[in-house]
This record gives structure tokens, C-alpha cells and sequence, in this order.
């Protein structure tokens, strides 16, 4: 069990992921991707991903832009599993926008 992060924690782990923001109970980030198949490759990477580590966010697709939204639905809100996961989509995000 992971344990929810305080209001200040998810403030400080923001600072080192500047493209996310919370909303509610959750962080989110929105990506607009060169196409729709490489925006689809994006969530494919993800998925593995997401699996290996048995943490899945919640992804909405719509053409080439796709928002990302991680939460902890076990415990209810934040945890450090979350803000981990949002590294890991950054450098997937970095890998295919760049």
C-alpha cells in the first residue's frame, strides 16, 4: 500500500513535473502528439508500461491529443506511485514529441 501524499508533497513533486497539474485527487497532463499513430505508439508505450508496474492511469484519446491522468483509485487520491508514473510518461512523451 502506497500512502497519500500531503497537500505540500504534491506541491514539491509539481515542481519537477512542470508540464502536470492536479486536479482534484488527481495530476493530469496534456500532450498534442505530430499524429494521431504516434499518439496511439504514446499510449501503446505507456500501457507496457503501466502494466509492468501494475499502476494504470487513466488515458482520453481524442485525435492527436491525448490527457494523461494518474491517481492512486486504491487508496483514494495521490501517492508516489502516481508522480513516478508521470516521469515514466514524460520520457515516453519526450521520446515521440521531440
Amino acid at each position: 500500500m502506497a500512502e497519500l501524499l500531503t497537500d505540500s508533497q504534491v506541491a514539491e513533486a509539481l515542481q519537477q513535473l512542470p508540464e502536470w497539474s492536479q486536479d482534484g485527487s488527481k495530476i493530469k497532463r496534456t500532450v498534442e502528439f505530430p499524429s494521431f499513430p504516434t499518439a496511439i505508439q504514446a499510449v501503446d508505450r505507456i500501457a507496457e508500461i503501466a502494466e509492468n508496474k501494475n499502476h494504470h492511469p487513466d488515458m482520453d484519446i481524442r485525435w492527436r491529443k491525448v490527457t494523461f491522468y494518474c491517481t492512486t483509485h486504491s487508496e483514494g487520491g495521490l501517492t508516489s506511485k502516481d508522480t513516478e508514473l508521470a516521469q515514466e510518461i514524460d520520457g515516453v512523451v519526450a521520446q515521440l514529441s521531440g
